[in-house]
């Protein structure tokens, strides 16, 4: 058995001779009072004032279990004086009452972990699943994700991506309003059921990601703007409100607050890597800026004994956060999810090009090609949708370096039917989608469900009170407005209300869906994929150390990487509308094909390849030598 502890400069900590010491930073304040509900003796306790705005308190009979809160004093009008705002930890580990409660004192050591021996895997070997513990079971909890564990793992996925599990308001959220990010949102279970959860995926092998939110705060909840203003920079603002201050005056401890949050995710629950929400949106001139503090913090702390990974979400496509070093190791960060594939994919396979698919629509073969060969579609180039360059060049990066999706959380829900892609795409193409997705170098990620098409959507939901909701609710009905299929109040009427329950209620996976056809040919189809991978593609992934090749002849795309010495992976998909002949060279061994029909024989040979076709072969050292000699 082991016990798991990161000690951090804030919130409550047990000290080793018994009581617990309560820090505050709230540099708007000059005086900060503690309030124990439970207390035996006075229940308000003044804080002592120390430098840099730090409030600091020991108390010697509070202990795990203990409730408490941080008073502000606030002045009111005059004829009610100075009153006092009581306010949870913002580095609470604990909030079961709500996010506008008192916080607990929690004794890390209570947990035991069984799976003390577990370093992790190499990153090469991530088959990531993207989940809502909210939606994933009808339960909605850590303790009911467990049962599920075995399933997934027979698979063939390799590690696990939680959305945000941080404490928001309310019962019901995506998880990127999170406003306590140290607290397991109290609607999923407690902080040990987390890492009972944990504990069970490490016991069948697969790695545990969590994904964080370090580019700003939930509306509902947030208490920081009260006493600690220093938090923030009125001058920037983000798609969610004013920017988190990270590069301004009183910013090295705004920082250390999230080097510490990814630090105490990895160490005290052992989750193996997190997922970094939208770091373009991150305000922050300083050099490191936070992403590659984040990083070092990482790799010379928790990364140090055993595998931890850093995965990006970032819009720029900034390739040198994914840069590695001379022994092929992450500098930074691990992977950055790979937008690019999905756009060009979704493109091809449905045909819409409104919005940021704008960017893809003249030439989606060839945007899928890059993207898929060398890492991003963008390197560079300008972009119409963002009217600016985007993205770095990224084809010298190994193809770990990017996770490779067809569905997320965000492309199905931001839908405003939250409808998935199986109710939107060609079907003939949807086989030569997956293969491309699971049969290709980079780290492929599934949504929840995905894996037998699940019939449920993912919509938007949330709680917030009821004009918090409504001023949400508003502004994304305007974005909706934008496209043509909104443009008149009806079609916008029909649009799920996001705080009812019943929106979030039909979002909730149906997993006896996955006996009945078509479910069960996807999950049957997924399932052969993910065997393939790991049998025939896994042992050479940790030996492609740049990205590919790839050429467009009229809808056929054709892919290629060198696996070291041992030969060649090729792919060939068929995305056109229409039967099409060709010729295909046979030198080397099929993996995977569907939808061609050839003729007999060696070299090249004719062929027939059906709308949506799909042909992966190994090529080896050995055939590709036989394949250069003449023939006698």
């Amino acid at each position: 058995m082991q016990h798991r502890v990161h000690r951090m400069p804030f919130g409550a900590e047990l000290l080793c001779g018994g009581g617990t010491r309560f820090r505050l930073w709230a540099p708007s304040v000059e005086r900060v009072e503690l309030h124990l509900p439970d207390a035996s003796t006075s229940s308000r306790r003044s804080m002592r004032p120390g430098a840099e705005g730090w409030h600091e308190l020991i108390v010697p009979d509070a202990g795990p279990g203990s409730r408490y809160q941080f008073l502000i004093p606030r002045r009111g009008p005059r004829s009610q004086g100075v009153h006092c705002l009581a306010v949870p930890d913002p580095a609470s580990r604990s909030n079961p009452s709500g996010v506008h409660e008192a916080s607990i004192v929690i004794d890390p050591h209570s947990y035991a972990w069984r799976e003390a021996s577990w370093r992790g895997r190499p990153w090469e070997e991530a088959v990531v699943y993207e989940l809502h513990v909210g939606t994933f079971t009808e339960e909605g909890s850590f303790a009911a994700v467990r049962p599920r564990l075995a399933e997934l793992a027979s698979l063939g996925v390799t590690a696990l991506e939680l959305m945000p599990v941080a404490a928001f308001a309310g019962e019901r959220n995506w998880g990127y309003d999170g406003v306590l990010p140290f607290a397991p949102a109290a609607c999923y279970g407690s902080s040990d059921e987390l890492k009972a959860l944990i504990d069970a995926a490490h016991s069948l092998g697969l790695m545990m990601l969590l994904d964080v939110v370090y580019n700003h705060f939930g509306p509902e909840g947030n208490y920081l703007h009260a006493y600690c203003t220093e938090f923030f920079d009125s001058e920037r603002h983000t798609p969610w409100g004013v920017a988190i201050n990270l590069d301004g005056e009183w910013s090295r401890t705004v920082r250390d607050f999230f080097v510490h949050n990814a630090l105490y995710w990895v160490e005290e629950y052992c989750f193996d890597g997190l997922r970094l929400d939208a770091v373009h949106a991150l305000h922050d001139t300083t050099s490191p800026d936070l992403v590659s503090e984040i990083a070092t913090a990482l790799h010379e702390g928790p990364g140090a004994l055993r595998h931890v990974h850093l995965v990006l979400e970032n819009d720029r496509n900034d390739a040198h956060y994914l840069a590695r070093d001379p022994r092929g190791q992450p500098i930074r960060a691990t992977a950055q999810w790979n937008d690019d594939v999905h756009h060009a994919l979704h493109v091809l396979i449905s045909g819409e090009n409104d919005g940021h698919y704008a960017d893809y629509a003249a030439a989606p073969l060839a945007a899928l090609g890059r993207s898929l060969a060398q890492g991003f579609a963008y390197q560079g180039e300008f972009s119409p949708f963002r009217a600016k360059p985007r993205g770095e060049a990224s084809g010298h990066l190994p193809p770990s370096a990017c996770i490779a999706f067809l569905q997320n959380h965000d492309v199905i829900g931001n839908r405003a039917f939250g409808d998935r892609v199986q109710a939107i795409a060609d079907e003939r193409t949807l086989t030569a989608a997956y293969a491309l997705l699971l049969l290709t170098p980079q780290v492929p990620m599934l949504f929840m469900g995905e894996e037998f098409a699940a019939s449920t959507p993912f919509l938007f939901f949330c709680d917030f009170r009821p004009e918090l909701a409504g001023a949400v609710a508003r502004g994304r009905l305007q974005e909706f407005k934008r496209f043509a299929g909104f443009a008149d109040e009806a079609a916008v009427a029909r649009i799920p209300d996001l705080n009812d329950p019943a929106t979030f209620a039909a979002s909730k996976l149906r997993w006896q869906e996955r006996e009945r056809s078509p479910h069960r040919r996807r999950l049957a189809l997924v399932r052969e994929l993910l065997a393939l991978r790991r049998s025939r593609l896994g042992p050479h992934l940790p030996h492609i150390a740049q990205g590919g090749g790839f050429r467009i002849e009229g809808p056929l795309l054709h892919l290629e990487w060198t696996l070291g010495e041992a030969g060649r992976w090729l792919v060939l998909a068929h995305f056109g509308a229409s039967e099409i002949a060709t010729q295909l060279r046979t030198t080397g061994e099929v993996v995977f094909g569907c939808g061609v029909h050839r003729s007999g024989g060696s070299g090249a040979v004719e062929a027939r390849l059906d709308p949506g076709a799909v042909l992966v072969m190994h090529a080896r050292s050995d055939d590709l030598e036989r394949g250069r000699r003449p023939s006698r």
